[in-house]
């Protein structure tokens, strides 16, 4: 396996697709350092940046900057006023613009509002996981991983279920714009982007109790959403609320499946899904990499000094085997304690749906091998391939064997 010798080949942790080849390529980069210097799919330069002391102190760094909507990935393909529609979120802004938007956005998609999702959850589950009864084997991705997730944040923003079924066309190029044709990628934006306004109209002329209409709503004294940022922040919370978590379950269900041994000691100890949830996130994130940040700033890392007005990646799932934090990182171990894991972000763009991501995994998980005892891969587990992607680190199919 090569290791970045030349431009043509540094986009291999984004493309790499067979199972473990990715995790593979970023244990030789740690091995000779936290920072590197990489080809991104489009073409661009970047610097990424794989162990976890200099991942977590990067995302606190003030020196690192998203610069705005104008620097989102590929927004030079769109025009105007898709660019701003959808990038004008949390995500690609800077204090103080991210302090009131995430404070906006944060008054009500309340940790209240996502327990009372518990029952839902549940329901919906268990709903998805009847529909299997009858089968021998499945495709967990799309019979469990995708639908659970991307039903909750319908139901939680208020879309109706008939609606939903060209998200996933949707959300494939719009995630990894960079593994994804110009054409594929505009198409997918403009469809987005037209749907999200008119479900706001829908929702300003009848609200209704749901997450939506309540962003519509919300006020911080005289502060509120502009139209750019209500279609932004729909857009980041269907992509981010869904696409991540079809990821987290099926990566986690792989990893107990090819792990018998913790599989039987959460069996035999059901108390422990709290820390094995924090496990599994660790042991296989479900996104690779942060979106793009820049050094407004020359900043040293390590031996490394990266200029300023350079791209960073901070490569979460490489941070979270680091081995310098994370002995044996490379096995899962859900009795692991110790040094907190970079799945969910850190610092200022943290994930605002972890407490949302870590109940519907434990419902799901629990639900899903309480119904299902004998499951088990179709398939040999090398078999299994990875979506191409600069962000996500996810599964394209997941054949499982119910009984």
């Amino acid at each position: 396996m090569s290791l970045f010798p030349s431009e043509d080949t540094t986009t291999a942790p984004f493309t790499a697709v067979p199972d473990g080849e990715r995790h593979a390529i970023y244990a030789e980069l740690n091995a000779k350092g936290p920072v590197h210097r990489v080809m991104m799919p489009i073409g661009q330069p970047a610097w990424v940046v794989t162990g976890h002391t200099e991942a977590r102190a990067l995302l606190s760094d003030p020196r690192l900057v998203k610069l705005g909507w104008q620097r989102a990935t590929r927004v030079s393909d769109l025009p105007e006023h898709l660019a701003r529609g959808l990038h004008m979120n949390m995500l690609t802004s800077d204090p103080p613009s991210h302090t009131r938007l995430r404070k906006l956005v944060a008054s009500v998609f309340t940790r209240r509002r996502i327990e009372k999702l518990a029952p839902r959850i549940e329901a919906m589950t268990g709903g998805l996981l009847d529909a299997l009864d009858g089968a021998e084997v499945v495709d967990l991705v799309t019979t469990l991983a995708y639908p659970l997730p991307i039903g909750i944040i319908c139901d939680l923003l208020g879309i109706p279920e008939e609606s939903r079924h060209a998200f996933r066309s949707w959300t494939q190029p719009l995630m990894s714009p960079g593994t994804h044709s110009v054409e594929d990628y505009v198409e997918a934006a403009t469809a987005m982007h037209a749907f999200v306004c008119g479900l706001i109209d829908i929702k300003r002329d009848a609200p209704q109790d749901d997450l939506l209409s309540d962003l519509i709503a919300a006020r911080d004294g005289d502060e509120r959403l502009s139209e750019d940022e209500l279609t932004s922040m729909v857009f980041l919370l269907v992509l981010a609320g869904h696409e991540t978590m079809v990821n987290l379950l099926g990566n986690s269900v792989l990893a107990l499946l090819t792990h018998p041994d913790q599989m039987a000691l959460l069996r035999a100890e059901p108390n422990r899904i709290e820390g094995a949830i924090e496990e599994l996130l660790r042991y296989d994130s479900p996104v690779q990499s942060t979106l793009s940040y820049h050094t407004a700033e020359p900043i040293e890392i390590g031996a490394t000094m990266i200029p300023a007005g350079e791209t960073v990646l901070v490569a979460l799932m490489a941070a979270n085997r680091d081995e310098a934090h994370f002995p044996h990182g490379d096995r899962l171990d859900i009795t692991r304690r110790g040094t907190p894991h970079t799945a969910f972000g850190h610092g200022l763009h943290y994930c605002l749906g972890a407490p949302l991501a870590r109940l519907e995994a434990r419902i799901a998980i629990e639900a899903l091998f309480d119904r299902f005892p004998g499951l088990k891969l179709d398939v040999p587990a090398e078999s299994l391939t990875r979506i191409p992607s600069v962000i996500m680190n996810g599964l394209t199919a997941l054949p499982v064997r119910l009984r």
